[in-house]
């Protein structure tokens, strides 16, 4: 299919349409005004449309090909040649179901209209029936299309797909068609609440005793498809509950970056009593704990950056020496210590009080820049941007070595300068999958962007097909691309972000192999 233009796609995605029914119109609003409900207000947008930052990258990983879920792209010419599709999914879905179909539109119009439109962050400028009853059409063909990720997941081999679908979905998966119809399902705008899924599941399963529950089949359809479109070869999943998942999107995202809870892991609080230290679990929330800690490991930073420029303009013997001593490991523990603890220690206590002047001018130097930058933090521009690509970490001694999890098992053995990557499996859906998970995050993400930062790090490492050539030969990269060019390319065009970010642990990697490649051509 040919691409095209990015103001093509900016103009046509809209769902509005160009002939308004005024008295359609005024009934909308009418609605919107009297017939809002404060539980609406209380439900948080979930299904956004992609910064134009992105979009302007390649419309075409963003913007459905084959068929569109919900609102956004429902008018478009190019998808609405699946209508018929859609609609034939319906009927087969009544047969299945316990109550009628348009029965159950009408429940979902009562109880859920105003909590869709309130998931959306542009308004639906359409009736009510319009509304729910493309959702309604939409989600019995995307529950269709599921229903082969569920067999897979349970085991079974589904020998025959119905006549309907069976040019479009192919029980094995390797149709174009049903590859182009993967890439929609992943989308940012072609997303379904996924509370309506499961409405829709329950009305369309008669339960047993020996069946699962309509959340158990949701979560396993889900599973399979994480299983079909993940990169990733993690031996321990996440146990991601799906009544905390917006869409089938931010479930996607949810198993590729897990919080702590989804993890099995408990934050628990800090408490020292022999020095009086107390570390509060979150922090940043000022008071006498955060007075009496002064220096911010940043600030430390900041210092030993002031030391070693210092000692750069001197004798380059003393230079090697003290190299050892600021950027050692010693001195990165010491460095992860609080501020009251260094203090007390015999050698640095004599010095406290002239380095904590010191810290004084150089935090007050940092709120200038900050101000003159526009008073956003920002990440460091250099961890940003460089990094040696992978034929330049190896002529320098580094090795690679392949992990078989995500992206939180990046890590550098700063002994035996090995880098760990996460093993990728890349093919035609990789692409589309880690953009628009990109997108999401940028949308939705509070903390670090993790899934923009991997793509920037795997950007940085790999310049050219040697670079792919090198890390496929080690297995940290499995390709079913047509060669290592195209490998390269995958990365090189991912490397547009929404905005600058930190991801601490993803930050120390970068920052310690630019140390290890740095000091292996000084030594």
């Amino acid at each position: 299919m040919a691409t095209k233009s990015t103001s093509t796609y900016t103009n046509s995605y809209s769902f509005s349409k160009l002939n308004i029914d005024e008295n359609e119109w005024v009934e909308n609003m009418r609605k919107s005004v009297v017939e809002h409900t404060e539980e609406a207000d209380k439900v948080e947008v979930c299904i956004f449309t992609v910064p134009s930052v992105l979009l302007a990258t390649d419309p075409a990983s963003y913007v459905p090909q084959q068929v569109a879920l919900g609102p956004f792209h429902h008018w478009r010419p190019e998808v609405y040649e699946m209508q018929r599709y859609k609609l034939a999914s319906a009927r087969r879905t009544q047969k299945q179901m316990n109550i009628s179909f348009e029965r159950i539109v009408e429940i979902m119009k009562k109880n859920d209209e105003a909590r869709i439109r309130a998931c959306y962050h542009k308004f639906l400028d359409m009736s009510g029936d319009a509304l729910i009853w493309m959702m309604a059409v939409d989600m019995a063909f995307l529950l269709e299309f599921l229903q082969v990720y569920l067999m897979k997941e349970q085991g079974r081999i589904l020998k025959k797909v119905t006549s309907g679908m069976s040019h479009l979905v192919d029980a094995s998966g390797k149709k174009l068609s049903h590859m182009a119809i993967l890439r929609d399902l992943v989308m940012v705008e072609n997303q379904i609440p996924l509370f309506l899924i499961k409405t829709m599941l329950e009305a369309q399963r008669k339960q047993t005793a020996h069946e699962l529950t309509a959340e158990q089949t949701l979560k396993t359809m889900l599973m399979g498809l994480y299983h079909e479109l993940s990169p990733f070869q993690e031996k321990e999943l996440p146990d991601v509950d799906i009544n905390d998942c917006d869409h089938l999107l931010d479930f996607l995202y949810h198993m590729t970056v897990p919080n702590n809870k989804e993890l099995g892991i408990q934050e628990a609080e800090i408490d020292i009593d022999k020095d009086d230290i107390t570390e509060i679990k979150g922090g940043g929330g000022g008071g006498e704990e955060e007075e009496e800690s002064f220096a911010k490991q940043s600030d430390l930073r900041r210092f030993m950056d002031y030391i070693w420029t210092t000692l750069s303009k001197s004798n380059a013997g003393l230079v090697n020496f003290f190299k050892k001593i600021l950027f050692g490991k010693p001195m990165a523990l010491l460095m992860k210590l609080p501020w009251k603890i260094l203090s007390s220690l015999p050698i640095l206590k004599l010095m406290k009080e002239p380095i904590e002047r010191m810290l004084e001018k150089f935090q007050g130097e940092g709120e200038e820049q900050s101000k003159e930058d526009g008073n956003e933090p920002k990440a460091p521009l250099i961890e940003e941007i460089t990094i040696p690509s992978v034929t330049d970490m190896v002529q320098a001694g580094i090795l690679f070595s392949p992990v078989n999890g995500g992206i939180s098992d990046i890590s550098f053995d700063n002994i035996t300068c090995t880098l760990y990557l996460p093993v990728v499996e890349l093919d035609v859906n990789t692409e589309v999958f880690l953009r628009n998970l990109v997108a999401y995050e940028a949308c939705v993400a509070a903390g670090p962007l993790v899934v923009a930062r991997y793509t920037e790090l795997m950007n940085g490492i790999i310049d050219t097909e040697e670079d792919a050539k090198f890390l496929r030969e080690r297995g940290i990269v499995l390709s079913h691309l047509k060669n290592d060019k195209e490998v390269a390319d995958l990365w090189n065009g991912m490397s547009k972000s929404v905005k600058l970010t930190k991801v601490p642990k993803m930050d120390q990697v970068i920052e310690d192999v630019n140390k290890s490649g740095q000091q292996r051509f000084y030594y």
